[in-house]
This record gives structure tokens, C-alpha cells and sequence, in this order.
């Protein structure tokens, strides 16, 4: 008899959709935002600098405060090329599966004295939000997958010198994740060729409900160091945190395929979210001209294998390919009086998912086109303000459903993204 484990298909759906594209979050300012995030392990220029690099918080001789908030506008679609027996090209296609979401950060830094400081930031480094129509063809490979985390860092740097400062920093991660599934087009043309009907399952029943959440432990240490007035380099690098997303897992399928018609159980899965480190420059060029630059790498290299257990016994194991990623920003800062300043940037990010492309995820390489601007306000405070344009790479790939029906796809994804930040020393 034709049994449908369940457990396995809701622990490799959160495996594959996941973990096959990149999530790593930038948007911690509209300050960097302008520049496309060009410089962030350089440039102290508001409180921000705990996301990127704490050892800047010595260039402060106040305390600083900066709240901002990011509005991502993705414009993510999918054609279906071809498709199982059982459906149609034209059932896949689908031209927003990716809803807009708001990040918001705040970061606090207090010198203690001419040597020591200290600094508190709340931010995100990893998020995704893709969502499929509950009857959507391809159900078993797409519904709803979201992962939020919220990164509390407190950091304390050291100026060893005049020129060479450093810094150390610890982090309280929070991560919460839903990954849905629906049994598709495939499940119910599968039950109607083995069982002569369908045991009542619709293509819009959830084959997976899978939620959790958890917390984690990290470390970040920074190094800054002044070559000559106004010229400084930056190096950051944040350690892998590990997250065990503990919670519930439950379906709508019949019971006598193995389904747990709406009861639940428990579940748990192991993932990491990647180490990563950034080397950047900064140099004012006159008065009015600075030039930034940024190298960003991150370990997606580390993630070799996912394993998930339900009460104490391992119910999935699969062996990963993912390759460790870069990211390259250029950006610049004018100065076009006293209390305007003029930002652009351009980067190149590049995705880890090389042969892991997912309908839920379907990343691809970026180019980031940025703009921003700096207003500065009465009684020591400003406002920056960022725009950018994310314009990604067409990509052709298939994915198989856990029935074996093979689902080919054209991805585009582009995105805008518009922030607002407001800084205040004191």
C-alpha cells in the first residue's frame, strides 16, 4: 500500500524551501541604503555601526540613537515551461509570490570614556516571506514559507590606539518559521489512479503545516583602523548561530494514507545560520567627495546537511550543495552643503543556491542600484533617507514534487526597497 510519510515530506519541504536561496538580510539603515550598503565596516556616521561593525563606535564622542525602517517591495513571478501529466504549464504560472514586509532596526551607543564604549542594536540578518494560493498546481513544492529572526547585539569597543580600534560583541537570536504545503494537483491525481477516487482530498488541503521557533547565542568582533584622517578601513566578521526550531507539525490528509488529519505532533529542525565577514574602506577624497567600497562573504558552505527528529528518532537526513557567497558594493557620499549630503551605490550579490533553485525561493544574482540622501536638523539630529532597485537574473530550473512529477519554471525576481531613518546625539 501506498504510504505518504508525511513527517519526511514536512521536514525535507522546510529543508529544500528554506535553505535553497539565500536570506540574508542588508537592510539595517537607510544610511547604508543609499550606497548599497558600500563602506557599512568603515563609516561612523550614525549608531547603525553596531550591525556592521561595533569597533566604530569610538569615532563618537556622544551618545547616538538612530531608528529606521525598511519597506521591502519584491516583484517576484514564475512561468510554468512544462509540467506532470496530471497538469498544465499554464497552472504554474503565478506573478507575486513574494509579499511586501517592513524591517525595522534601532541601535543605541553610549561612550564610557576616551577608550571604551558600548552599544545596544536591534536588527535582523536573515528573513524570507513567499506565499502560493492554497490551490495552487504545484502545491506540494509551494505555499507558504516564512522565516523571521530578531537579532538583540550588544557590543563594547576599545581604542588601542589613536589609529586601531577594536571590538567585541554578543547576540540573542530569535527565529520563527511556517512552512505550509497543499497536496496540489499531484496528490489527488495520485490517490485517484491507486485507490480509484481521491479519499476526498482536494488539491487545496494542507499536506504540511509545519511551525516553530527557538533561540540562539552568537558573537561578532570588529577591527577599525585609521590609515590617515579620513581614510579608515573596516573588518567584521559575525559567527554562525544554530537554531533548532522546535514546535508542531500537522496535515489534512486521510489517515489511511499515513496522513494525521488535522491532529498534530511534535518536531524538530536543526538548521545554522551562516558566519559571514565583511572588509571595507573609506576614504574622503576633499571636502565634499568620499568613496566607499565593500567585500561581503558569507559561509553558506557550512551548510552541509539538515537533519530532523520527531520524538527522539531521526526522520529526515539530506545532504546539501550549497556554495559560500559574495557580495560587492561601490558607493560614494557628496556633500552639497552644510546640511545636505548626496549618496549612489552599485553592488553585485551573488546567491548560493547554484543547483538548488526552489519555486519558494527562487534566488538568483542581484544587482543593487542605490540612492540616498543625509538632512541634517536642529539640536544635533538628521534624517537619511535611501531608495534602492534590485534587479535579478531570469533563471530556468525544475523541481520535483515528493510524488515524482517533475515541474519546470521561468523565474524573474526584482524588488524595491524604501527606507527612512532618524538619528539623534546627545
Amino acid at each position: 500500500m501506498f504510504r505518504y510519510s508525511l513527517i519526511a515530506v514536512a521536514l525535507s519541504a522546510f529543508a529544500t524551501q528554506s535553505y535553497s536561496a539565500a536570506f540574508q538580510l542588508a537592510e539595517h539603515s537607510a544610511s547604508g541604503l543609499g550606497r548599497a550598503f558600500a563602506g557599512e565596516a568603515a563609516i561612523a556616521e550614525n549608531a547603525s555601526v553596531i550591525a556592521r561593525n561595533p569597533a566604530l563606535m569610538s569615532q563618537f564622542s556622544t551618545k547616538q540613537v538612530s531608528i529606521a525602517a525598511t519597506y521591502v517591495i519584491p516583484d517576484v513571478s514564475l512561468t510554468g515551461e512544462s509540467a506532470p501529466a496530471y497538469s498544465t504549464p499554464s497552472a504554474m504560472n503565478d506573478d507575486s509570490i513574494a509579499p511586501s514586509a517592513l524591517v525595522p532596526a534601532a541601535y543605541f551607543v553610549m561612550p564610557i570614556d576616551n577608550q571604551f564604549a558600548f552599544g545596544l542594536g536591534l536588527f535582523s540578518n536573515f528573513g524570507l516571506a513567499t506565499e502560493f494560493e492554497n490551490d495552487y498546481a504545484a502545491g506540494q513544492l509551494a505555499g507558504k514559507t516564512e522565516i523571521t529572526t530578531v537579532n538583540l547585539n550588544a557590543a563594547l569597543s576599545y581604542k588601542v590606539t589613536e589609529q586601531f580600534t577594536v571590538a567585541a560583541g554578543v547576540s540573542y537570536v530569535y527565529a520563527d518559521a511556517q512552512i505550509t504545503r497543499h497536496a496540489g494537483a499531484g496528490l489527488p491525481a495520485y490517490l485517484q489512479s491507486a485507490y480509484g477516487s481521491t479519499l476526498g482530498v482536494s488539491t487545496s488541503d494542507e499536506a504540511v503545516n509545519l511551525e516553530g521557533d527557538d533561540y540562539g547565542y552568537g558573537w561578532n568582533i570588529g577591527f577599525a583602523y585609521e590609515l590617515a584622517p579620513g581614510h579608515r578601513l573596516g573588518l567584521h566578521y559575525r559567527a554562525a548561530t544554530d537554531i533548532t526550531f522546535e514546535g508542531n507539525y500537522s496535515n489534512e490528509l486521510p489517515s489511511v494514507i499515513g496522513g494525521l488529519a488535522g491532529s498534530s505532533i511534535p518536531g524538530t529542525v536543526d538548521i545554522e545560520l551562516p558566519a559571514s565577514a565583511e572588509f571595507s574602506g573609506s576614504h574622503q577624497l576633499n571636502e565634499e567627495l568620499a568613496l566607499h567600497y565593500s567585500v561581503l562573504w558569507t559561509q553558506w558552505s557550512s551548510f552541509e546537511s539538515l537533519e530532523a527528529y520527531s520524538n527522539g528518532t531521526q526522520v529526515f537526513a539530506k545532504e546539501e550543495g550549497f556554495k559560500n557567497a559574495m557580495r560587492y558594493a561601490l558607493g560614494a557620499d557628496y556633500r552639497l552643503n552644510k546640511d545636505v549630503t548626496l549618496r549612489a551605490g552599485i553592488a553585485y550579490d551573488k546567491s548560493p543556491a547554484d543547483k538548488h533553485m526552489s519555486i519558494s525561493i527562487p534566488d538568483t544574482n542581484r544587482l543593487w542600484l542605490s540612492t540616498g540622501a543625509n538632512y541634517a536638523l536642529a539640536n544635533d539630529a538628521s534624517i537619511d533617507v535611501g531608495i534602492a532597485y534590485l534587479k535579478g537574473e531570469k533563471q530556468h530550473f525544475t523541481e520535483m514534487d515528493n510524488l515524482g512529477g517533475q515541474w519546470q519554471f521561468k523565474s524573474e525576481g526584482n524588488a524595491v526597497l524604501l527606507s527612512a531613518q532618524y538619528n539623534m546625539s546627545f
